[in-house]
């Protein structure tokens, strides 16, 4: 049989299996409907598969995808007393595989999905800052290589996709789900998506980009709301990462909740078909979100006509819904077409083929690797360079020895605090807390610890003491911020979002969204009293958004500001408060005064005045690609381009921006150059500016380096006003931006 011939092409052999399968098996194959946590018992060392996990697979004679047999989590209810962790891991998987494939007429494997938004979301996952930290590290290479840790452990684990959130650009930042973008400008997203997909691609585990698109626009910054944009707005803003993505080559993308202009994603077949595998050039699996489809109820009145709806929209593959289950019936019923069964089966065969599953569906029975961040330190470097220093009048570094001080605050000593949302359980000692990076730093004996206050929720029991504390020490490290950790208690939706009515210690994570952007509960009361003491504070931000800190930044001698830094965050912030790193962490997002301030964000369009209103001043109280060094830099030789042609763009033509970056200061750190750019003509309203180019570089003290960011077609394109996109003639002011200094020139494109 030809499916059985490694000489041909995975979509031969996929096209010779479907042509073999039933329309039961092929409904079958295109079904994510399980969850894999949800598909196994564990007692001590005995693992069982449940009799819903049977009973799926032998109604379908087979299964297309398991989502999150490893997912460890309070939602999913499992952690390391009843879930997988080290060689069981490997057991449980060859446990499905072996009872997917006796019940497989074909013996068709099955192929595993694993949540890894920041990363693997199982016991003992390798994990990261949250992608908010990510994109303030402005390090694209860094990047990709911490993905392919995630990578590596996964594909040793068998998975053969990860869901990661790298699609949705932060429009507003009361949105819960604030932490899973990358920043607030399209160009940044893209090209930490990009560098993320390669990086996890390259260690041999397709990814799935989600979620597509526009998520982070929201109405009023609740989840899963309305898009209200038109379509300039969506492929200005919201379309570049996935067009990064397809660049490089992902191998799905996850539709979103979320409506545009009227239109589910999950049931528009002009985003799904006519743009993304279209004009993108996109070629993998489109899959839903987590009960999505069954949403479209209120639409077509059934899941039958829902699934039915999805499929010839252009969703290849569900995720928990009844929508796809009843595919076979909606074919029969004349709901959907067959034809959209098969090209939806025969993308999820050829992914098995060239995963190499049919030849190797099972796992050796070995310990796997041990990924711990001493031996794979791209978790901890990343936590360093994507936290942002505001302010500093002289309190940092902290460098004289035997000072006392005093960590005050619910974020100075909580480990689940620091890591976001999608967080697995971890183990006793893995993770560094600020408290404890400090002590590791200053001595055990120089450091104490108050909470002052919980995260959220009103009490201010904890405050005199606190202020004791602060009173008897030379100096008060004040950490505050949020919390979108699950692990103090919360309720679940079915699709795991957390819900508002249950016990909260949580401002946000999914479905956590917030109307007001101040500290949460009585942090605000903490840090006044700690500043009435008359104690030099330097104050640190561990949060999953951008706060609205006016007070706090004006009283604090420093702030520092960190996204959920990761495990090893705490040693992270130690490293930078004591001097032993050099922080050089820019705001992905803007920092605004207040929630009535909203918009804020860096790039608006022209035609009105953003952020104008009697109350307030006009401007972000800290804005996009803001961030302090402790060393100093400068830029000299700086070269702008000459005019260049349309055609000569056309062609493939850049124009160069050439300069020298000096490391002027007696530390050693990284610079961020940034290129921003202003249409000056154009037959559409063009934005304050919009970045285009950056470039992170590291100099010793005193060392320095040539640098060049270049603009091509696409960097100065436009959708114009009848919606072609194209570059117009006229004129672009080019704003090179580096650690405070800016230039600026104009550069004419000639007709």
């Amino acid at each position: 049989m030809l499916y059985l011939d490694q000489t041909k092409s995975p979509r031969e052999r996929a096209e010779d299996l479907l042509s073999r399968l039933t329309l039961r098996e092929k409904v079958g194959q295109i079904n994510q409907k399980l969850y894999g946590f949800a598909c196994y018992e564990r007692k001590g060392e005995e693992i069982r598969l449940t009799p819903a996990f049977q009973g799926h697979v032998e109604k379908f004679g087979g299964l297309g995808v398991l989502y999150g047999l490893y997912r460890a989590d309070p939602w999913s209810q499992k952690d390391y007393a009843n879930g997988l962790s080290g060689v069981g891991m490997k057991r449980a998987y060859n446990l499905v595989q072996g009872f997917v494939l006796e019940h497989s007429r074909l013996r068709i494997p099955a192929l595993m999905s694993s949540e890894c938004p920041h990363g693997h979301q199982a016991l003992d996952g390798y994990l990261l800052p949250v992608n908010l930290g990510v994109g303030a590290a402005w390090n694209p290479e860094l990047t990709k290589r911490a993905y392919g840790v995630c990578g590596r452990q996964l594909r040793g684990l068998g998975v053969g996709l990860a869901l990661i959130s790298m699609l949705d650009v932060l429009r507003d930042p009361r949105w819960g789900r604030s932490e899973e973008c990358y920043g607030e400008d399209p160009y940044l997203c893209g090209a930490l998506a990009r560098a993320a997909v390669m990086g996890c691609q390259e260690a041999g585990v397709g990814v799935v980009a989600k979620h597509f698109c526009a998520q982070g626009e929201t109405t009023g910054g609740v989840n899963a709301s309305a898009a209200r944009i038109g379509p300039r707005e969506l492929r200005e803003i919201h379309l570049p990462p996935m067009e990064a993505c397809c660049q490089a080559g992902v191998a799905g993308v996850m539709a979103a909740y979320n409506e545009i202009d009227g239109v589910y994603c999950h049931a528009n077949p002009w985003l799904l078909q006519d743009v993304l595998r279209g004009e993108l050039g996109f070629k993998g699996l489109v899959m839903a979100d987590g009960g999505a489809i069954d949403r479209l109820d209120s639409l077509t009145g059934g899941a039958a006509a829902s699934g039915a709806l999805a499929l010839r929209s252009g969703v290849d593959v569900s995720l928990w819904d009844d929508g796809f289950t009843l595919l076979e019936e909606a074919v029969k019923a004349g709901l959907a077409d067959e034809a959209d069964v098969d090209r939806a089966a025969l993308g999820v065969l050829e992914m098995k083929f060239a995963q190499g599953l049919f030849e190797h569906p099972f796992l050796e029975e070995e310990p796997p690797h041990v990924f711990s961040y001493n031996s794979h330190p791209e978790s901890l470097e990343l936590a360093r360079q994507g936290a942002v220093l505001l302010k500093n009048e002289g309190l940092l570094p902290i460098k004289q020895k035997g000072l006392r001080v005093a960590v005050i605050g619910p974020n100075g000593d909580s480990v689940y605090n620091q890591l976001g949302d999608y967080t697995p359980a971890q183990r006793e000692g893995v993770c560094v807390t600020l408290r404890e990076g400090l002590e590791r730093l200053l001595g055990a004996g120089n450091v104490r610890y108050a909470q002052g206050c919980p995260v959220c929720g009103i009490d201010e029991s904890g405050i005199p003491a606190a202020v004791g504390l602060a009173q008897d020490s030379s100096l008060v490290v004040l950490a505050l911020g949020g919390s979108s950790s699950r692990f103090a208690g919360a309720d679940f939706e079915a699709n795991g979002a957390a819900r508002l009515n249950g016990p909260l210690q949580m401002d946000c994570g999914e479905g956590v969204d917030c109307s007001s952007l101040g500290l949460p509960g009585s942090q605000a009361a903490l840090a006044r009293a700690i500043f009435a003491t008359g104690k030099p504070v330097a104050a640190v931000v561990i949060a999953g958004r951008p706060y609205a800190i006016p007070e706090l930044a004006e009283r604090a001698q420093s702030l520092l500001y960190a996204f959920y830094p990761g495990p090893m965050g705490g040693q992270a912030l130690a490293e930078i408060l004591t001097g032993a790193v050099c922080p050089s962490g820019k705001l992905p997002v803007s920092l605004p005064r207040s929630a009535g301030q909203l918009p804020c964000y860096y790039n608006p369009k022209r035609s009105y005045r953003p952020m104008e209103y009697c109350d307030l001043p006009a401007a972000a109280l800290y804005p996009f690609g803001f961030g302090l060094s402790y060393t100093s830099f400068k830029v000299s030789h700086v070269r702008f381009p000459a005019p260049v042609a349309l055609d000569s763009l056309r062609a493939g033509q850049r124009a160069e921006v050439r300069f020298t970056v000096e490391n002027t200061g007696r530390m050693d750190g990284w610079a961020v150059a940034q290129l921003f750019v202003q249409d000056l003509q154009a037959s559409t309203v063009r934005r304050e500016r919009e970045l285009k180019a950056f470039q992170k570089v590291f100099l010793q003290a005193g060392g320095k380096k040539g640098c060049v960011l270049s603009l091509g077609w696409e960097e100065l394109a436009l959708w114009d006003a009848a919606m072609r996109y194209t570059v117009e003639p006229g004129g672009f002011r080019l704003l090179l931006s580096c650690e405070g200094q800016t230039l600026s020139a104009v550069l004419d494109v000639l007709d």
